[in-house]
């Protein structure tokens, strides 16, 4: 039996299944709680990992392994791989402002056409926006920004390595300066809102290995990953013309196309899939939440 393992690290908890690669059934889990909060130290998230891993039994007989993990999320490094400040979730809003500002200054159809969105405070731009305006010492020294998915793939890569970061086309989609109808992304605008060029993670394709693991995965492929709703739209097995409802932390309504979409008014977040396809999706901050108080 050959087994896989996926790795989804959320806003609430990272959880570690390993499945029999042939046939998907679940062979055996681990989960650990992360902190509360919408400011959070990306090693709160090495330390879950590592605890998730350890109660699913570790993966040494594991032959892949792939992270998913929340979107948007600033992750910001330094020359030498160090994490500069703690991350800013994509459920942080003090970047209102900024994303504001971001299109006022270029306005919505730029962005859309450019991005297939409209900036909003959960985006990576405006996060880094708000870092440069509020902590512009902390902001001199990003050498290079990830997101969380892509740095728990690079800590589990192991090499400290900047080059050596990688996403995939749906996280990358989420940051609001990679576009997703290019496939490539724009420097100009991260340069625009920090001040400097900084290293971006490579984006690999949807069958693209990410390097060997270390450490925990010591010698296992690394897959791409995705961002969380993309990867929930693959494992559902989600194709063109299907709509898939994710109640969670936040509310999420998507549908899987062939073509990249925009929408200038913002509602609509044109995000790419996991497997070279496209993911359209609206979003509320709020979902699982409200309808426990709504309950209650």
């Amino acid at each position: 039996m050959t087994l896989v393992a996926g790795i989804d690290s959320s806003t609430q908890s990272c959880k570690v299944v390993v499945r029999d690669a042939a046939g998907g059934e679940p062979v055996r889990s681990g989960r650990a709680g992360h902190p509360e909060g919408t400011e959070v130290d990306p090693a709160a998230w090495d330390e879950a990992l590592t605890r998730a891993v350890e109660e699913a039994g570790g993966l040494d007989d594991v032959a892949a392994v792939s992270v998913a993990g929340q979107q948007h999320g600033m992750v910001v490094l330094d020359e030498d791989g160090r994490v500069i400040r703690p991350a800013l979730l994509w459920n942080d809003t003090r970047s209102a402002p900024q994303a504001a500002r971001l299109v006022q200054e270029r306005g919505a159809r730029w962005w859309a056409r450019a991005t297939g969105s409209v900036p909003v405070a959960s985006y990576t731009v405006t996060k880094l926006a708000w870092l440069a305006e509020h902590e512009p010492e902390a902001a001199a020294r990003v050498a290079a920004v990830a997101l969380p998915h892509d740095w728990l793939t690079w800590r589990l890569r192991g090499t400290g390595r900047l080059e050596d970061l990688v996403t995939d086309r749906s996280d990358a989609s989420g940051t609001g300066y990679w576009s997703p109808s290019a496939g490539d992304y724009l420097p100009e605008v991260v340069r625009a809102v920090l001040g400097h060029d900084v290293l971006l993670p490579r984006v690999l394709g949807p069958a693209e290995a990410g390097g060997e693991g270390s450490g925990l995965a010591d010698g296992i492929p690394l897959g791409p990953g995705a961002g969380d709703n993309a990867a929930a739209a693959l494992g559902l097995g989600a194709a063109p013309g299907d709509v898939v409802l994710s109640v969670g932390t936040s509310g999420v309504v998507s549908a899987v196309t062939d073509d990249p979409t925009s929408d200038e008014q913002g509602l609509i977040s044109g995000f790419a899939d996991a497997t070279g396809r496209f993911l359209p999706l609206a979003a509320t901050l709020n979902g699982a939440r409200v309808l426990d108080a709504a309950a209650g």
